[in-house]
Parts: C-alpha cells; structure tokens; sequence
C-alpha cells in the first residue's frame, strides 16, 4: 500500500465510499507536515490495496477549498472519515506511526502492525536499564528522547549506525530510552530537553556525563574510541592499531631477527611480558605468543597466509560482529 494524493478530482472516488479513510491535510512549508511525513508514509505502507480502509493526503495549501470543506484551519490536520460518509471526526492521537496504525486498527478491527528494520541499538526502559547501562564492566552512550520529537527524527539514522559501528564492542552499549513512556528515568538523569544524551563509563558507582560533541557520525566515533579505548572506524571496521601492544613491539622484533634456534626463549619472555601486562592486553596478548609458536613450527611463510586466511573469514557476512571482532584484532597482530 501507499499513501493516497487527493485532489477535487479524485477525493470523491477514495472517500465517501465503501471503505473508510483517514485523511491528512497538510502544507509543504509546514514544519510540522515535514516531521509527519515519514511516519504517515510508513503508515500507508502497512496496509495494503485490499484491507477495507484508505490512508491518503491532501495538499491543503494547493487546494484550500476542498481543505475548506471540512474546517481545516491548521496543518497538519488529520481526519476519520467513516464508510459512506463525508462527515468526519478530528484525529487527535500521537503521531507516530504506531499511534496511527492502533487507530486505524481500532476503528477497522484490523491488526496490522509497523514492520521495524533490526536495529543494533538497545532500547531500553525502566525494567531493564540499571541491569545493561549501570553494568559496571560496559562503556554506554544513551539517548533520551521523544517520538514527536523533530531532532530526535533527524539523528536516528545516525545514531543506528553508530550503533552498528559498535556491534562488534561487547563491552560497549549503545541504548536508546523514550523518556515520555520512561519519565523516572527521565527524572533520574535531569533529561529537560529532546534529544538529550548521555554517557556512562565502566566501573562501580557510575556517574552520567554529558555528551556535548557533534551529531555526526565520525564525533560518536572519536567520543566513544577515547572514552572507551575502542578503535572504531566507519562501517564497523577497525582500525589497523587495534590490537597491537606496543610493549611487545620489542620482542617482534627480536623474534623475526633471531635464528631459528634462538627463537624459543623470546617467545617465553613474550608470554611473561603478557602475563604482567594482564588484563590490558587480553584481547590480543595470547595470540602474539601463538602466532611466534606457529612460526617456529611451521616458517616464517605462516605469517602470510593466515593473514589471508584471516582476511578471508572477515569478508562472511554469516559470522557475528564480535567474532568478526576478534579476527580483525587478529589480523592487525
């Protein structure tokens, strides 16, 4: 389905008849027309031509008599008409489109539901916030916002992509929170304006900071890699000095100018220099020892193809972000 355009020449053929239609007037310059428009388009998308109801539009600006007929006297302006009918009722619900939908549903014993793309974000609300946002081994970035809200609108799909630029960080969230349906958290957290965002960093007793950069892409990026030492870059990807640990540096470098049958202990040095480091070089610090076992055991030639064996596995688009993760670290060593 799709929505209806009106004009005085065609209004008569969609309402009036056997199925009823809720209908939109609106003007182009009208801001809020403009914030509606997405909503109302995927409105008229979960119907379709054959469900017993007509979704359509009228540009109230450019045909103001037909707008006249029935009251219209600001935008946007939404009316029921029933079937058979050229009296309507004023709509007066949210705008959203699932607000639409229930309405519709409501008034046809429909029960068509918005269908939602997978989001990488993590929308979240009372119930489950404190157990996922005040984890103390997670870094979160959290948006509070409104579903009318107009900027709210405007960074979502911003906001869902850095999201997936994250999707391989397990100890990073990036959540979302509708703090009119959530308003004690709204509350908790001082949130007075829309969109209003947060960041929690990892550790006991969290504290909430403000987020004051950019609304782009690349300043989430350089906010988030420097809050929570990741190394995201556009797309997901990593950059190329994740996962190497400078402080091994110097044992590389021993390990590949040392004969073969002085090679054994660097790697032992190698794994306890990895074992003080400890936790600072978990995702990585293990396979620097492997990698050196693997090329004393197999040559130097190993180094080349499981660097191709490794590029190759990041490119299946079956494997999950964090193993996907995993291997890019690897790669990089």
């Amino acid at each position: 389905g799709a929505v209806v355009d009106l004009t005085p020449d065609n209004f008569d053929d969609f309402v009036g008849g056997d199925k009823p239609a809720l209908v939109e007037f609106f003007a182009p310059w009208c801001g809020h027309c403009k914030a509606l428009a997405p909503e109302y388009e995927v409105v008229g998308s979960t119907f379709q031509p054959s469900d017993p109801v007509v979704v359509a539009k009228v540009d109230a600006d450019a045909h103001r008599d037909l707008a006249g007929q029935f009251d219209v006297k600001g935008y946007p302006t939404l009316k029921w008409f029933s079937a058979n009918s050229k009296s309507p009722s004023d709509y007066n619900s949210g705008r959203t489109a699932d607000d639409i939908v229930e309405f519709i549903n409501g008034k046809t014993g429909l029960n068509r539901r918005v269908k939602k793309e997978p989001s990488a974000v993590s929308h979240l609300s009372s119930r489950d916030f404190d157990s996922i946002v005040m984890n103390p081994e997670v870094d979160a970035l959290v948006e509070f916002y409104a579903p009318w809200c107009g900027h709210c609108k405007a960074l979502a799909p911003t906001y869902e992509q850095v999201a997936r630029d994250f999707d391989g960080e397990s100890k990073v969230v990036i959540a979302a929170v509708d703090a009119t349906a959530n308003q004690d958290l709204a509350s908790r957290f001082g949130v007075q304006g829309y969109p209003t965002i947060k960041y929690f960093p990892r550790g006991e007793n969290k504290e909430a900071e403000d987020y004051n950069m950019g609304r782009d892409e690349q300043s989430f990026l350089d906010f988030m890699n420097a809050k929570a030492g990741t190394h995201r870059v556009s797309g997901g990807g990593l950059k190329s000095t994740a996962g190497v640990i400078e402080e091994l540096d110097e044992f590389v470098h021993r390990f590949l100018m040392a004969h073969e049958d002085h090679r054994a202990p660097i790697v032992d040095e190698t794994a306890a220099k990895v074992t003080e480091l400890g936790d600072s070089v978990v995702e990585t610090g293990e396979y620097y020892v492997k990698a050196m076992n693997r090329v004393m055991t197999k040559g130097a030639s190993w180094l080349t193809k499981e660097s191709k064996r490794l590029g190759n596995m990041v490119q299946k688009a079956a494997m999950s972000s964090v193993r996907k993760t995993e291997v890019m670290l690897r790669k990089n060593v």
